[in-house]
């Protein structure tokens, strides 16, 4: 079963780290939620408070197959100003392993880590000049694949963003069925 860490800072936008974490989890995808604050407790972009599943220091992230950052302001500063979160994203990136961002946190957090040089990733609107900076080509969709990098433009991506990696982590077929069964597919008919 693969797995995946969420790193939720205070601030984060409820919906890009609450609907990829559904749709992971119904198919099948171990999805443990961690807190970047001293506190188990944190407060959503729109002051709705999460508990995570753990804490930033009880982790060891050496057996994650995908490391996942919700975007939203201030969260994604709040995440790239953790040095323990960029940290574990760097040890990931050179891995050669997973990594995905959404909304802000593709320019905000992957960008200035230079994880995203040479790279096509998306980002929400308004942020496609620290894209540019850090040698990242600004594709405007919706969800952007570059090799093990994938970024999400903001809230209405949060699906497709969802059940693409869904399709990277467990298979297509699965994707498509939980799609089929949260009725997506019936919007895009």
């Amino acid at each position: 079963m693969a797995k995946v860490y969420v790193f939720l800072a205070d601030g984060f936008e409820d919906v890009e780290a609450l609907i990829p974490i559904d749709v992971l989890r119904r198919g099948g995808v171990e999805v443990v939620t961690i807190s970047t604050t001293i506190f188990p407790l944190v407060e959503s972009a729109h002051g709705v408070n999460m508990e995570a599943d753990l804490q930033f220091d009880q982790v060891d992230y050496s057996d994650a197959d995908l490391l996942m950052l919700p975007g939203g302001m201030p969260g994604a500063s709040n995440l790239f100003a953790h040095e323990g979160v960029r940290e574990v994203l760097m040890a990931q990136y050179k891995a050669g392993k997973k990594i995905a961002a959404i909304c802000a946190s593709p320019a905000v957090v992957l960008a200035q880590l230079g994880i995203l040089k040479g790279k096509k990733a998306t980002c929400y609107p308004g942020f496609e000049k620290a894209l540019a900076e850090a040698g990242a080509t600004y594709t405007g969709d919706l969800v952007t694949v570059d090799g093990n990098i994938t970024t999400g433009e903001g809230p209405a991506a949060a699906f497709p963003y969802a059940y693409e990696l869904l399709t990277q982590l467990v298979d297509k077929a699965t994707s498509d069925q939980i799609a089929e069964g949260m009725r997506y597919k019936h919007l895009m008919a």
